[in-house]
């Protein structure tokens, strides 16, 4: 089994921080929805925190299955103050944005160091932004179309909350 270079291992290691910070973000915007009543939303948010600490958690064990070293890192404060619900969400899409680009360079950086078995990990990640923005794009959309109106928003929180463990984004 050929080992991963430390280039390699130190950009894994640094997406497993970028995926718990993720989480922890979703986690946070999560505590803003519940703190403003919106209980459905903050229910689709830490399912999405449980979910990016998993994606974590999937380097984290790929990393230590090659025999390589996890080395966590510090993660900053995340985000507390929104403008309003929608407002959340479109924080949220442009996260996941951020980390499609991180796994884009991840992915591009495995090929130029002929790191295959990371290649193929990799795959799923790839696979799964693609998801998780169409997801979050869907639920942005459905936020601009029923703008303030009162009711709609309900609506939209009780759908939102309606989604499961292990449900993709729910919501479509």
């Amino acid at each position: 089994m050929k080992e991963l270079s430390q280039v390699m291992q130190d950009a894994i290691n640094e997406q497993i921080k970028n995926e718990l910070s993720s989480s922890y973000s979703y986690l946070a915007m999560s505590a803003y929805l519940e703190h403003e009543q919106f209980l459905g939303c903050a229910a689709w948010m830490r399912a999405q925190s449980v979910e990016e600490n998993a994606h974590a958690m999937r380097l984290y064990e790929f990393l230590t299955a090659r025999g390589s070293r996890v080395v966590l890192q510090a993660l900053a404060q995340p985000r507390k103050d929104y403008e309003g619900i929608p407002q959340v969400f479109e924080a949220a899409l442009e996260q996941e944005r951020t980390v499609t680009g991180q796994i884009d360079r991840l992915f591009e950086l495995a090929i130029e160091q002929k790191a295959f078995a990371a290649l193929v990990e990799l795959e799923w990640f790839v696979k799964e932004q693609v998801e998780e923005e169409k997801s979050l794009r869907d639920i942005v959309h459905k936020f601009n179309l029923v703008k303030d109106d009162p009711s709609s928003l309900l609506d939209l929180d009780r759908e939102l909350g309606a989604r499961g463990p292990g449900d993709e984004g729910a919501a479509e």
